[in-house]
């Protein structure tokens, strides 16, 4: 198996943990050297905490696995294109590669919305592969909305 495809199912069983509370569902994993060092999911309803988003939990454990903030050398698989605020904290962190799933036309930071990273940044460029298992992240994602519209969840 390839190995995108095998993170990115990784980070899916991430999404599919935020999918069963009632989050919605991005997972990512944070990957060093082939393996995975740190894992995270949407927890922004459980914690109450707006920048609670999987990439956000997921670098935050990186860094306390390194013990410093800085991710160099690290991938980042995730389920989702990174948001604006996400996509800030992985060119802080100097995540070196972000590989994600599924596009995200409302907030995404690479060209679905918006591109943070296309203008050269002074701190540090980040790598991208998009498109990885993007039918099966897709997928989860609808079938969370359409729960979430029966069952009335109205705040998504």
């Amino acid at each position: 198996m390839d190995k995108d495809n095998f993170f990115m199912l990784e980070a899916l069983k991430q999404a599919k943990k935020a999918f069963e509370i009632d989050e919605v569902p991005v997972g990512c994993v944070l990957v060093h050297e082939n393996k995975v060092i740190a894992r995270g999911h949407n927890q922004v309803e459980k914690l109450k905490d707006a920048t609670a988003h999987a990439e956000m939990i997921c670098l935050t454990s990186g860094s306390a696995h390194f013990n410093n903030w800085r991710l160099e050398d690290t991938i980042l698989y995730t389920t989702l294109e990174p948001c604006i605020m996400c996509a800030g904290a992985i060119i802080n962190a100097r995540v070196k590669k972000v590989v994600y799933s599924a596009k995200d036309l409302r907030v995404g930071a690479n060209g679905s919305f918006i591109d943070v990273f296309k203008k050269k940044h002074p701190i540090h460029e980040v790598e991208f592969t998009s498109g990885v298992l993007e039918e099966l992240s897709s997928d989860l994602l609808r079938k969370f909305f359409q729960k979430a519209r029966k069952s009335k969840l109205s705040k998504y």
